[in-house]
This record gives structure tokens, sequence and C-alpha cells, in this order.
């Protein structure tokens, strides 16, 4: 598994985990629900400050988030 992808797999994990549909991770983000979608397909990528917004509201590391690291 490749760095995107690992990230869009985490990314969808942890929305799942928080109980999270993509519309309502898309507003905390002040993205679209497709912007998530991309993003959980391994299709689209983010900005840095979206990056940041993830990490902080799923309470882990960026480097957790982009498959530099396994613990989060």
């Amino acid at each position: 598994m490749n760095n995107l992808e690992l990230f869009a797999f985490r990314v969808k994990k942890l929305r799942k985990a928080r109980k999270l549909s993509q519309q309502g991770l898309a507003e905390v983000l002040g993205l679209t629900q497709t912007a998530i979608s991309g993003i959980e397909s391994g299709l689209r990528t983010t900005t840095i400050e979206k990056l940041i917004l993830l990490a902080q509201f799923f309470e882990v590391s960026t480097d957790y988030l982009l498959g530099l690291k396994d613990e989060p």
C-alpha cells in the first residue's frame, strides 16, 4: 500500500470510528462531501491546512495520516 492509499484508508477508518458521515466530516473541514469521497478513494489529496485540521480533529499526528508512522 503506497502512502496515498494509506492516507485514504486512515482518513476513512478514523471517520467511521467517530461514526461520522462523509458529509459530517466535510462540514468540519469546510469541504464538500465529494471532496471527502475523493480523498477516501485515493483520487484526491488535500492541502497542508486541511491535513492539519484532520490531524487536530482526529487527535492524531500528521505523520500517522501520511503513513510515516504507525502510531496515531
